[in-house]
Order: structure tokens, then C-alpha cells, then sequence
């Protein structure tokens, strides 16, 4: 997976009626009703590269949660933006999105559809680790970082509690903070199996035997209770110099100056936001 050198990863500029996106290109909401919520990645995944993103805010009042998924279907290309994922983006062909749910989102041989079963996924050589065991998640022959797979506590009072229950991934998978991924794997030749890994676990293949011989972008459904996501940029190798320009500034001027958070400029919060 040499040729992963994490692409900073921004939404596309054509995304659902009812999306608003921040001068980043980083934080999708849905400004209004719990449908038209439907995102896209700028650019095409590589194989193994996960498209991660964390749950900023929820809206009471909605029955059904984030949906995540992948498109071989160029969002230039679409007539318009369907109003769903499920069942209307998938209807078109060459989709396949995932409803995340409180519970119940691991995909196992048994309760997998028969061209969906879920293949061994291990998360190293002696079977399923927590978060801080490993430094890497291991599906199949890929290695994802495990430092921003699982969501944190926000600096805040009771912080150091709160990081100590996600350490045991006890976030369900549709509060705030928690970080839902797709990554797609390649498997035998121009075929790969798309996984979705919430909070540092893989759930397994939600769909298997993907064609790779077009680009594949991720599919984000700002659906229902969820209101806000935002994008968490993972790095594979070494940083670039976007990531150590960001950190400069955090460790320099928000922690060592201690400056009031609230009175750092719009632009600077959202480049260096909560990373």
C-alpha cells in the first residue's frame, strides 16, 4: 500500500439540495428537513485509503442515522443528486451504501446477503485487539493507522473520563463524536470488498466483489439524526506539511499561549480543528 500517502481529503462541490458545506470543504450539514443530505468524496479512494468521518451534531425528532457506502458513479455525471442513498442512489447501479445503526452494524457470513457474505478480517495475527494494542487496524492485506479511528472527548472538564470509556469503544456508533469510515480492500484481480470500521473496529464486508475497474468515490448520507460530519484526515506515513503546519500552531499558539479558543479566527479554528 506504498502508493497511500493520504490525499487531504475535502467533500465534492456537488452534494444533496440540503447540504451546506464550510469554507473548508471539510464539514457537511444538512440545514434543513432529514432527506437531501447525500455527499460525495472530491476525489476517487485508492485502494486501502479510508474515507473517515466523525459525527459533529444530531437532530432529534428523525427515525434512521449516517449512511456510508461507496459510487463508481462520478457525481459530475449524476442528472441530479438523489434524495437518498438507500434506495435511490443504489437503485442506479454501481453504489453500495450501508445504514449505520445503534447496534448490530458487524457483517458476518451468517447474516450477510449471499453476494454480500463477509470475508476473514482480522485485526492482527492473534485475533480482534483494542484500540491501544496495535498501532495499525488490519484488514486483510491493508494497514490503516488506528490514531484517529476512534472519536475523543472534546477538551472539557470531564475529558479524561470520557477518553477513557471510547478507549473501550464503548461510543455507539451514532453519538456525537464517534468515527465512522469506508475503506475498499482489493481482493482477486480488479475486484475489492468495501468494509465500514466505526470507531477504530472493522464491521466486515458490506459488499463484496466491487468492480475497481472505475474510480470509486465515498458516499456520505447526512440522513435523519445525524445533522453534521466532519471530515478526519488520517495520516499514513509521514506528515505532510499541512499536518505538521497544523500541529505547529496548535501546540504553539492554542496550548502554550493558552489563547480562548473561542477567539481564534474562523479560518484558523477549521484548519486546525480538534485534530
Amino acid at each position: 500500500m506504498t502508493d497511500v500517502l493520504g490525499q487531504f481529503m475535502e467533500f465534492h462541490q456537488i452534494h444533496g439540495a440540503n447540504v451546506r458545506l464550510d469554507a473548508s470543504g471539510t464539514i457537511a450539514t444538512r440545514i434543513e428537513s432529514f432527506a437531501n443530505g447525500l455527499c460525495f468524496s472530491k476525489q476517487p479512494l485508492k485502494p486501502g485509503e479510508i474515507f473517515l468521518v466523525e459525527i459533529e451534531d444530531k437532530e432529534l425528532g428523525w427515525c434512521g442515522h449516517l449512511r456510508i457506502g461507496l459510487t463508481a458513479r462520478d457525481p459530475r455525471e449524476l442528472d441530479a443528486v438523489p434524495e437518498y442513498s438507500l434506495p435511490d442512489l443504489v437503485n442506479l447501479g454501481d453504489s453500495w451504501v450501508f445504514a449505520i445503526t445503534r447496534n448490530h452494524n458487524k457483517v458476518t457470513d451468517e447474516d450477510a446477503p449471499s453476494e454480500q457474505r463477509a470475508g476473514g478480517s482480522p485485526d492482527g495475527e492473534n485475533g480482534p485487539e483494542r484500540f491501544f494494542t496495535s498501532t495499525h487496524l488490519f484488514i486483510e492485506n491493508v494497514r490503516i493507522p488506528r490514531e484517529k479511528l476512534v472519536g475523543r472527548s472534546r477538551p472539557g472538564r470531564f475529558s479524561h473520563i470520557l477518553d477513557d470509556l471510547y478507549k473501550t469503544n464503548a461510543l455507539p456508533p451514532t453519538a456525537r463524536r464517534s468515527r465512522i469510515g469506508v475503506v475498499y480492500v482489493p481482493r482477486e484481480q480488479g475486484l475489492a470488498d468495501m468494509h465500514i470500521v466505526i470507531n477504530g473496529e472493522d464491521m466486515g464486508a458490506s459488499a463484496k466483489r466491487i468492480s475497481t475497474d472505475r474510480p470509486l468515490y465515498a458516499v456520505v448520507d447526512v440522513f435523519a439524526t445525524t445533522k453534521c460530519v466532519r471530515i478526519v484526515q488520517v495520516e499514513y506515513g509521514f506528515s505532510s506539511l499541512q499536518t505538521l503546519c497544523r500541529k505547529t500552531i496548535q501546540k504553539h499558539i492554542v496550548h502554550r499561549m493558552a489563547l480562548d479558543w473561542l477567539e481564534l479566527p474562523e479560518l484558523l479554528k477549521h484548519y486546525c480543528k480538534y485534530e
